[in-house]
């Protein structure tokens, strides 16, 4: 019989996985600077160049930001600049304006089949279901509908979404120590049902754009499927490419 080979992960992986780690465990929080080069170096006794090579790599993948001048930080979505990251809807001038969240719906559910299989949890288990419309000068051009894993966010309440003016990537991020790394998006054009086209005022039937995410924090674990519908009568959804 044949036996398989080890893998073996550079250098470099090996270093982006235990900075990975000291991020996930709270180490360094959001918005926090991470120890310089040398620093990190010395900790892990390897070469300036890999801990380079690990810190670029997670800062493309915006984990870590680098400031000229001033060092390296761990990435917060209460940096305006991250807002676009995960809302790429813009008007037909291309001028993109700030969004209005109006939350109107939070109650815990237990898991349906499919809401378990995108979270990676057991049907039945608790859920915490999130619906809420969003606007852009004045006009809603959003419905959304979120599901999160009901363990990390048991204390969401309505009243907390629709308290102060952060985003809610940014109120998951503050108060429950939740970061959204990445998501991963499907889109499709459907039929406006009666509850979604009287969210946003247009005919049943009419057509719009179904936008479904499951958003991952650290270790690629999902915490949030969302189902946004989205009106692009006035509007498109942007995605640069490169």
């Amino acid at each position: 019989m044949r036996s398989t080979a080890p893998t073996f992960s550079p250098l470099y992986r090996q270093i982006k996985d235990f900075l990975i780690a000291s991020l996930e465990r709270g180490e360094w929080g959001p918005g926090d600077a991470i120890p310089s080069e040398g620093e990190l170096a010395q900790r892990f006794n390897v070469s300036q160049g890999t801990v380079r090579k690990a810190i670029d790599e997670m800062a493309a993948e915006n984990m870590l930001v680098r400031r000229q001048g001033k060092g390296t930080f761990v990435s917060t979505h209460s940096d305006p600049r991250s807002f676009y990251r995960f809302l790429r809807l813009l008007p037909d001038d291309g001028v993109a304006v700030p969004s209005v969240s109006k939350p109107f719906f939070c109650e815990k559910i237990p898991a349906s089949q499919e809401v378990a299989r995108e979270l990676g949890l057991q049907v039945g288990d608790p859920v915490i279901h999130v619906k809420r419309l969003l606007s852009f000068a004045g006009q809603t051009v959003v419905f959304d509908q979120l599901y999160l894993v009901g363990d990390l966010f048991s204390d969401l309440t309505l009243e907390a979404l629709r308290a102060g003016e952060r985003s809610l990537y940014s109120l998951f991020e503050s108060d429950f120590g939740v970061r959204m790394i990445n998501a991963e998006e499907r889109l499709r054009a459907v039929a406006a049902d009666a509850e979604s086209a009287g969210h946003l005022g247009v005919d049943v039937g009419a057509p719009l754009l179904l936008v479904e995410r499951t958003a991952y924090t650290y270790g690629n674990k999902p915490v949030e499927w969302r189902r946004g519908l989205y009106c692009t009568a006035h509007h498109y959804y942007r995605n640069d490419l490169g």
